[in-house]
């Protein structure tokens, strides 16, 4: 269990500042190598946007929850093979619009066969297709849009670039204007096996993961906001944190970037050429949610795990931005989610901009949750009628609360666009001692993104901290 900030020792040779997949990952990953680690998280709960709340006897997790298989290998390399057991396949996806309706798996196979027969592909189209976005990777040409990409192979086809384009703005935010790259890398993951999730919920993950973390020897404070990282003669020197400095020779960030450099370190630490690339990095977009709880004793109809529904004509990021957009997905949480714990949940998000939620007069932003409110109920009585009658619970976030129980800029959900994952990872070599780790440049989002970069950010760290030892 975390302790009190009173209880940390004054040096460590790691400290974690946020405790989203990555600063976890990254924590454990340190102490597993030998390093003495405190990880501070500035909320009451671990895990960043991967928690949950509990509300009249439900459990909701905060957020839409779909990773690729490459999860299970992920978790079982770097935390543990309960964690990774606990991993299972969402079969039923559903997408239902007025360009198409149908249910998939949700992988190649299933993805060619769909394309082929519903969409009358060609099936050398289908090959080259996925051959090309197969073959992707960062070090790529970042010029051709995924717009480009997709009117290359599918010219014309606004019903097909709905069906691939969707489900990954709904996964990370990114638009058709974005790098191609940045549509393809996580497209392929998915394609693979399908969406997987976590059975029990993020509750079960976080308190699995706080076990091995222990295990590995992690000092854990929650309700431990970092004002200041300490900076002397250009290196790292450690933390403020509730009125009291903690020294440690290197700093992780889990912070977002945005709000590591201009806030946490200030830009008086960098080089004028850092900060110019660091003030052209765009925040990704926010999203809204939410969550109905259904009355303990009543159940409803199974329709599918993950249902991606709109009633607008073609698919537009714009118009999934839009407050007032009639795109949402619903994310149900039938019994065998939270074996165990024999309640319905359902949580819808819609992908949302900040602006559109701040600087509101109190009472406008509580009507406007209840319009938000209001237009899901209708959504979701076109899948279970009479659902109505069955919820005991509604509430809604918006960005404005992600930002305040996140601190993330402007309350993404997403991180940064692509030309984050730059910065990010050269932070360390502009001050020694500092790393950052979080979602960025899009392909590093989500919970295998999140995982992965984590480990990624411990061997640089690890190396440096032992090359400190060599000197």
């Amino acid at each position: 269990m975390p302790v009190s900030l009173n209880n940390a020792a004054d040096q460590y040779d790691a400290i974690v500042i946020g405790s989203g997949l990555g600063g976890l990952t990254t924590a454990n990953r340190l102490a597993w190598c030998g390093h003495k680690v405190l990880l501070l998280e500035f909320h009451h709960q671990l895990g960043g946007l991967a928690t949950w709340f509990k509300r009249r006897g439900h459990i909701f997790d905060i957020s839409l929850h779909g990773f690729p298989y490459g999860m299970v290998k992920t978790c079982k390399k770097y935390w543990n093979q309960e964690i990774m057991n606990s991993i299972v396949q969402l079969k039923d996806i559903v997408f239902d619009n007025p360009q198409f309706s149908l249910t998939t798996s949700f992988d190649r196979e299933d993805f060619t066969s769909i394309l082929r027969e519903k969409f009358e592909v060609p099936q050398e189209v289908i090959d080259r297709f996925f051959s090309t976005v197969a073959g992707m990777n960062f070090y790529d040409d970042q010029t051709m849009t995924t717009r480009e990409l997709f009117e290359e192979f599918f010219p014309g086809r606004s019903d097909i670039h709905r069906l691939l384009m969707e489900p990954i703005t709904y996964a990370n935010g990114s638009t058709l204007d974005d790098p191609a790259i940045t549509y393809g890398i996580v497209f392929s993951n998915f394609m693979n096996r399908g969406v997987f999730t976590f059975e029990g919920g993020t509750d079960t993950l976080i308190s699995m993961m706080v076990a091995e973390l222990e295990k590995n020897g992690v000092t854990i404070c929650t309700r431990a906001k970092v004002d200041r990282i300490v900076i002397e003669d250009g290196r790292v020197c450690g933390v403020e944190v509730n009125g009291r400095t903690i020294s440690a020779p290197s700093v992780i960030s889990n912070s977002g970037i945005t709000n590591t450099i201009f806030n946490l370190a200030g830009r008086q630490s960098f080089s004028d050429e850092f900060m110019a690339r660091a003030e052209a990095i765009r925040v990704n977009n926010s999203s809204c949610q939410v969550y109905i709880g259904i009355r303990e004793g009543a159940a409803i109809e199974y329709k599918g795990d993950l249902l991606f529904t709109s009633t607008a004509p073609e698919f537009s990021s714009e118009e999934l931005l839009d407050s007032h957009t009639c795109s949402k997905t619903f994310s149900v949480y039938y019994p065998k989610t939270r074996p165990g714990h024999d309640r319905y949940t359902i949580v819808a998000s819609m992908n949302s901009r900040y602006e559109d939620w701040t600087g509101l007069e109190r009472s406008d932003y509580e009507q406007k949750k209840e319009e938000l409110i209001e237009r899901t109920l209708v959504d979701l009585e076109r899948y279970f009628p009479g659902v109505r009658d069955k919820i005991d619970w509604l509430e809604a976030a918006t960005p404005v609360t992600f930002n305040r129980y996140t601190l993330h800029t402007r309350g993404t959900s997403f991180g940064t666009k692509f030309e984050g994952l730059d910065v990010s990872r050269s932070i360390f070599k502009e001050v020694p001692g500092l790393f950052h780790v979080g979602s960025v440049g899009i392909i590093m989002s989500g919970w295998l993104g999140a995982i992965n970069y984590g480990v990624i950010v411990a061997n640089d760290v690890d190396a440096y901290l032992r090359s400190r030892e060599i000197h």
